[in-house]
């Protein structure tokens, strides 16, 4: 009989290389490091935050067997260099979002937001049920990367101005920071559109470089001091209504990975994505309530209604012309998968969640 320490030690000797190669079809206990780069700046809550937490993750659920160093943007690389260094190999991976990416791969804004697009709810349905992933990754696998959907902010809000918006009329020479295909229906609509980076919108709006400008939802408006340079917080955000941020891998290290290593990080980075969600709703209801304490003369304020159908009436049209553009028929093929996933849902979405929304207005 066997002495219950050497038991002990030829099960755990059995046992570890079992589970190895049962999980991953290889016998690798090789540390693996990794670098990830981010769009987000140092210490920027939840989108960095969450970046950092992901690696965390796969660092605990590996047993150690993956690390991964985290390097915020403009520490490694310029915040929007992640694209272009991920697909050459110069690191492994990175924490971003794929409107950012409209000069390289236009249909990529799809899996991000576009305007009157998909809430949370509806852009995880489209990923996880509805082949939004699989297109994802059949226009990124030309550029050698590969997309799993990580962090959510949900619905942003619609931006701050500085004057009232009553009409269509009142939009006409107005200069607004708005970026993407949000920027590109508020230029049909008249608006001057002016591209800043976050840190400097606050101190334009003040100096009165711009009129107007949207940065994310109200915990990140007020850390960054909106309130008090602009007295109109419009919303809703139509044009960010679900916005989703991508973990982009390098394709060739990405197959080179064990599976079960794979595993480990498609479970961490969906944790992430749950998480990042749950913290932008609360923070954001956390936030608003503060703003409405320190700054009672800030006005929540509602897009006129025929405000908004005017901004649904031209998205029609610029989604329509940057299809037209895309030579490689990429956007219209996503474009159209898009609508028919829209159509196919649009039944339960209206006996489902819209009908409780509108219930709820009875209370």
């Amino acid at each position: 009989m066997l002495k219950r320490r050497d038991f002990l030690k030829v099960a755990g000797i059995g046992g570890a290389a079992a589970l190895t190669t049962l999980s991953s079809g290889k016998v690798s206990h090789a540390l693996v490091k990794w670098r990830m780069v981010t769009s987000w700046p140092p210490k920027f809550p939840i989108l960095q935050e969450g970046a950092e937490l992901f690696a965390k993750r796969v660092e605990e659920m590996s047993a150690g067997r993956m690390k991964i160093d985290v390097f915020a943007g403009g520490t490694l690389i310029p915040p929007l260099g992640g694209f272009d260094a991920i697909s050459a190999g110069t690191v492994e991976m990175g924490s971003s979002a794929s409107y950012y990416w409209p000069g390289k791969v236009p249909a990529a804004q799809f899996f991000t937001t576009v305007p009157y697009g998909f809430t949370f709810d509806e852009i995880t349905a489209w990923l996880n049920g509805g082949g939004g992933l699989e297109l994802w990754n059949e226009i990124y696998a030309p550029f050698n990367l590969v997309a799993i959907p990580m962090l959510n902010t949900g619905v942003q809000m619609g931006g701050w101005f500085r004057k009232e918006i009553k009409s269509v009329e009142d939009l006409k020479g107005l200069k607004m920071c708005v970026p993407g295909l949000g920027g590109k229906v508020m230029a049909k609509a008249g608006v001057s559109v002016v591209l800043l980076p976050g840190g400097e919108r606050v101190p334009a709006l003040e100096k009165g470089v711009v009129d107007a400008a949207e940065w994310v939802g109200p915990a990140h408006d007020l850390r960054l001091g909106f309130p008090k340079v602009a007295k109109y917080y419009y919303y809703p955000g139509w044009h960010e209504p679900g916005s989703q941020c991508e973990l982009m891998i390098n394709k060739k290290k990405w197959e080179e990975l064990p599976k079960d290593l794979q595993a480990v990080i498609r479970a961490a980075a969906y944790e992430i994505n749950n998480w990042s969600y749950a913290q932008f709703e609360m923070e954001n209801a956390k936030a608003l309530n503060e703003i409405r304490k320190q700054f009672p003369d800030v006005k929540f304020t509602r897009f006129p209604t025929d405000v908004l159908k005017v901004f649904r009436k031209l998205t029609n049209d610029v989604l329509a012309e940057e299809a037209a553009a895309d030579k490689t028929g990429a956007f219209k093929k996503v474009y159209e998968a898009y609508l028919k996933f829209r159509k196919d849902m649009e039944l339960w979405g209206d006996i489902s969640a819209r009908a409780y929304f509108k219930a709820e207005e009875l209370r």
